[in-house]
Order: structure tokens, then sequence, then C-alpha cells
């Protein structure tokens, strides 16, 4: 099989379980790639454009603009001009790599945490909406990593970054993050939606949120926002986070901002989930998908992911492990700590496959795959697994075993993380 998406597979297939193990996971990768998603999912036909079951009249439309923000928007802003080309009059997107766009502008932004960069491009985002009419089509290319990228104003992204720092000593979860950060900023919780009324607005969403919340993707800038801000204020008290450090502002609530706004799901990890478990099951195996929001510590996740192993030869998962970092150095990311973690969980014949989607895993490594051999290569180094696990620092062990980190490169997708478990 050619690998399309994992680089080193050369030298990490060292047995028949990694390899059965890389060929899943890269299929679940192909099966996200955002310029297939984008071309297989719209096309028009005799002015219509039809966005899977919507469909949207272009003769209605005057001008077509086309914005967006997160991991997946420069490529997805690429394959939406092979469709719409020079249909779309206008545009601009925030991602965290230089696009390939030749109509629509693309600025480049932070991420994890934002900075005035992200300010400074989300101003051309905004400058769209001066004028608009209900002859507008407001194209919204929604990926993961847009609740950074989009930033505006200026004390919304000074805010923003101090509830980064305040969240990442927490273990609080990513919708937990995004519920707060709407009540920060008057472009999410659906304050794109009202800032843009009164055109029409296709979401196009790529979602990295485990399940189906995808309202909370880059914290849900044109979906109506049920939460409030005595909700928010009641999630930073739950982890002692001082509510005066921030300044609240409530959602929109009125149902005229959304009235012309469809929000279409285009990628989720539940796709990559049903295409890995396919292609085990052409390889033979039986396939288990676990879970789909996995959220819980490394070593808890590691145990949900062994039982769920029970009577199949694969177990898959998606989501994002809590990661609590309580000190200062380290390496890698929550995927390279979670496979460190998985070495004390394995038995004879197993291999297990921990992968970020995007490509970086807090790092230039996408992850990585581990088996009992590579336990016994730590041991003959002299490296202690629990030491490395203490010290937050997978990938420096990693670096010294040789074979187990991941590279991919960035893969223009972002769907959360994608967790497999072989027994062979």
């Amino acid at each position: 099989m050619d690998f399309k998406w994992i680089k080193n597979s050369a030298e990490l297939t060292t047995t028949p379980g990694r390899e059965i193990a890389l060929k899943i996971a890269d299929a679940g990768l192909k099966a996200i790639n955002t310029a297939k998603v984008v071309a297989t999912s719209l096309r028009i036909h005799d002015e219509i454009l039809h966005v899977k079951d919507a469909e949207f009249d272009l003769k209605k439309f005057k001008r077509i603009k086309v914005i967006g923000f997160g991991k997946a928007s420069c490529e997805a802003a690429a394959a939406l001009e092979k469709i719409l080309g020079e249909k779309i009059t206008s545009g601009a997107v925030i991602d965290i790599a230089v696009g390939k766009c030749e109509l629509i502008e693309h600025y480049v932004g932070t991420h994890p945490k934002p900075t005035p960069q992200n300010v400074e491009a989300t101003k051309h985002i905004v400058a769209l909406a001066n004028g608009v009419t209900e002859e507008d089509l407001v194209i919204v290319l929604v990926s993961g990593g847009g609740s950074s990228l989009l930033c505006y104003p200026e004390s919304e992204c000074e805010q923003n970054g101090l509830l980064y720092d305040r969240f990442l000593k927490t273990g609080a979860t990513i919708q937990e993050l995004n519920l707060v950060r709407k009540h920060l900023s008057v472009l999410k919780g659906g304050g794109l939606a009202k800032l843009f009324y009164p055109a029409t607005i296709v979401g196009l969403i790529f979602s990295d949120v485990p399940g189906d919340h995808d309202e909370i993707v880059a914290s849900g800038a044109t979906f109506k926002d049920a939460s409030t801000v005595e909700m928010a204020k009641k999630i930073l008290k739950k982890y002692d986070i001082d509510e005066k450090e921030f300044e609240f502002v409530e959602t929109p609530k009125d149902d005229r901002f959304f009235e012309r706004v469809t929000n279409v799901t285009l990628v989720s990890n539940s796709l990559a989930l049903e295409a890995m478990k396919k292609q085990a099951e052409g390889l033979g195996l039986r396939a288990n998908i676990v879970s789909s929001e996995i959220y819980d510590k490394a070593r808890v996740a590691m145990n949900t992911l062994m039982a769920g192993l029970e009577g199949y030869d694969v177990a898959l998962g998606g989501g994002e492990t809590s990661l609590v970092i309580d000190k200062k150095g380290g390496s890698g990311g929550r995927n390279m700590f979670l496979a460190l973690e998985a070495i004390q969980h394995l038995k004879p014949g197993m291999s297990f496959v921990a992968l970020a989607s995007d490509g970086r895993d807090n790092s230039d490594g996408a992850g990585a795959i581990v088996d009992l051999d590579t336990g016994e290569r730590a041991k003959a180094l002299d490296l202690d697994v629990n030491l490395y696990l203490v010290n937050y620092d997978p990938e420096r062990m990693f670096h010294e075993t040789k074979h187990e980190i991941i590279m991919t490169g960035p893969t223009g997708a972002n769907i959360s993380d994608l967790m497999i478990l072989v027994k062979k």
C-alpha cells in the first residue's frame, strides 16, 4: 500500500502489526483531505450551488464573498476557487501557513495563542462586512484553530491569550474553553453572523471537536449561541480563575441574525474513524470504534481503548486527551504523551498509534507509534519511561529509541486526534 501521508513509513514499519496500524492511520488522513472533501461536497449545476443536500441559487446574488479562519482555511479556499472561479468577488482567510489562493486574500496568524498579527489579519475579514446586503452570499470556511486566528478587537486578543494560559493548567475541555471565548468576543458565538447580516451565509464546517458539536468549532462564529455570560463565569469559577481578569460580552440572541445562515459540516473525526474502520475490515480485521469523544487523561484513555479491544482486532478512538502541564520544559504533545503512556499497557502483539490530524503534535512530529519493542529499546538505552512521563518529555525519548515519531508534515486538515490500537 502506498502511504500518502506518513512520510517515514519505511522507518516505522518494523513489524506486521505496525504496518497494519500505519495503514489504518493513513486511511484516516486520506478521508479528511480538505481539497478532496470540498471537491466532492460542492458543485455548481445550472447556476445552483449544491453544498451536500443544501442548494443556493447563484442568480439571486450580486456578490460572492469567501472568508475563513482555521488550520484548513487556505486549503479549503484554494479548493473552493476551483469550483466558483471568477464568481468570487472578494475574500480573506486566516491560516497558520501561507496559502495558494489566486482570488482570495490569505493571511498568516499565530496559534495556539493569538497575537496582534491575528488582529490585523481579522481586520480584513471584518472589512468585508461593509455594505453587505441581501444580495450578498458569504461562504465561511470554519476549521480548528479558528478560535485563536479569528481575533478582534485587540482587547479580545489580549484576553484570549490570557484565558489560554489560565486554562492550560486546568485540564478543562475544549467545550469549556470555547464557551468562555465566545463571551470575550464580538465575532465568536454567532457574532460573525450578526456582522454580515442580512447577507446569506453558508458556513462550511471542518470540525476539530470530538463528537457532533459543530457549534463549538472555532467558537461558533456562525451559530446562534445558547450559552450566557453567567455560564462562562461559572466555568472560570470551577477552575479557580479570577473572572475579574476578563471583560465579558453577551452573544447575539436575536433569531433574525441567523435566518439566512446555513451551516454544513463537511469534515469531522467520525469521517476519519469510519474510514479507518473500513480500512481495517478490508485487511480482514474486526474493528471497533470505541468513542469519538475521548477527553480523559492518558492512563484512563488507554484503559478505555484496551477494554474496547475485547473481542476485536482493532480499537479506534478520536478526541483530545486531557493533559495538565504543571512544569516547564518537556517536548512533544498530547499524542506522543499518550503513546508513551501506552507502552505500559501494551501486551505482546499489540501496536498503538496516537496521531494529531493536523500533522503537528506540538512539534514537527504528528504523533507516535509504539509497541513492546519500544519499551525494550528504551531499557537497552537505560531510559526510564516513567521519568519521561513525569517530565512531559515523550518526544525526547522517542528521538532516542529511533522508530516511533510519525512524520506527515502539515495535512491541511484538523479533526482532533486519532487513536489506533491493533492486536496482531
